[in-house]
């Protein structure tokens, strides 16, 4: 089975723990060597996230555990990278 090497979720999660809180945790999981977590959407009680993960082993159920772990839960998988490199998206004419 491929490894997942880059890792892109949506994800809502209440206000506390902060963005550096989670984005510590998981970037102290094993296979996992950065993390990034973004706010684009602040509501009264929750913010909506994306978090990017890179690494050379992520185990998702791991990263789920700790969103879970943290009051979050993840919306959706927006993009994910398997194998041995990570290969960049192509740009078509779909995308202008």
């Amino acid at each position: 089975m491929s490894k997942i090497r880059l890792l892109v979720l949506d994800v809502l999660k209440p206000h506390e723990p902060s963005i550096m809180r989670i984005a510590t945790a998981l970037s102290d999981l094993e296979g996992v060597d950065g993390a990034d977590i973004t706010v684009y959407e602040i509501d009264s009680k929750v913010e909506n996230v994306k978090v990017t993960l890179q690494g050379k082993d992520i185990d998702f159920a791991q990263v789920k555990e700790i969103m879970e772990e943290n009051g979050a839960s993840i919306h959706s998988i927006d993009k994910v990278s398997t194998g041995a490199v990570i290969v960049e998206e192509a740009h078509t004419h779909q995308d202008t």
